[in-house]
């Protein structure tokens, strides 16, 4: 099974300009394509800015909505797929959610950020209930976490043991929590025998300040791809053959005793 060259957009875009940021997903994903790429994925609320407070319920949309359509198009005319984040109206709910788009436009995945950071989220937001969701492309299965989410070992756990090879993780990581771009995700990849693509927002934006350093990690613990701190489109390899070799040599799944761990629901 060949690769599938995964590009990264550490982007913040601009922020409750949800015409501008589709323009500039629209331009990473021609560079992507052109790079080779069949994936690209940007950060958390990439469609219409993270620290947008009031404008929330507003420009909150349906995930079959008028953002939905524009990154369908957008995938469909680079020939890859697209995960973006955005603010998702469920009736008189708003979740901080992400979606994958397929290469033919299909809807693959929706998931609702089920950890909510802070006193922004939790004002906002409705935390999500599923924590599993999946979809498959180019023979891989990927799976779906949000920032928080992957720093709770059980949600990256949990998808290790429904099959999960690539965790595509959109994130506004802040300062002063760098450490975790840098040494938390590289162990989850490891300690779960699967890729992960951390996908950071970059420079500052209303009371925050975003790191930038996001990564691909692999399953062996080492970082194939890492950005700076500022904007950029990085790339890198999610290789099936590498994934397969690290999980024959590492008996972390298999050597798990789940009788044990009971108490620590």
């Amino acid at each position: 099974m060949p690769s599938l060259r995964t590009a990264l957009l550490q982007s913040s875009g601009r922020p409750g300009a949800v015409a501008e940021n589709l323009k500039v997903l629209d331009e990473a994903a021609a560079r992507a394509a052109g790079a080779g790429a069949g994936l690209l994925v940007s950060p958390e609320l990439f469609l219409t800015g993270y620290a947008i407070g009031d404008a929330v319920p507003v420009l909150a949309e349906p995930a079959d909505g008028p953002g939905a359509e524009a990154v369908a198009e957008i995938a469909v005319r680079h020939g890859l797929a697209v995960l973006y984040g955005y603010p998702e109206r469920a009736g008189e709910r708003i979740f901080n959610a992400s979606q994958l788009i397929g290469p033919d436009g299909t809807r693959l995945a929706n998931y609702r950020k089920t950890h909510l950071f802070g006193c922004f989220e939790q004002e906002w937001f409705t935390p999500g209930e599923q924590t599993v969701v999946q979809a498959d492309l180019d023979g891989l299965r990927i799976g779906l976490l949000i920032c928080y989410d992957v720093e709770f070992p059980e949600n990256v756990r949990a998808h290790a043991l429904a099959g999960t090879d690539l965790l595509l993780v959109p994130t506004a990581q802040m300062h002063p929590f760098q450490f975790v771009a840098e040494s938390v995700v590289p162990v989850r990849a490891f300690e779960n025998q699967m890729y992960v693509a951390y996908v950071n927002r970059t420079g500052p934006e209303g009371e925050f300040e975003f790191v930038g350093l996001s990564c691909l990690a692999g399953p062996d613990g080492t970082v194939r791809a890492r950005a700076g701190r500022g904007e950029e489109l990085v790339l890198g390899e999610v290789d099936p053959e590498l994934l397969a070799a690290s999980r024959a040599a590492n008996p972390y799944l298999h050597d798990r005793r789940p009788g044990l761990y009971g108490s620590l629901a």
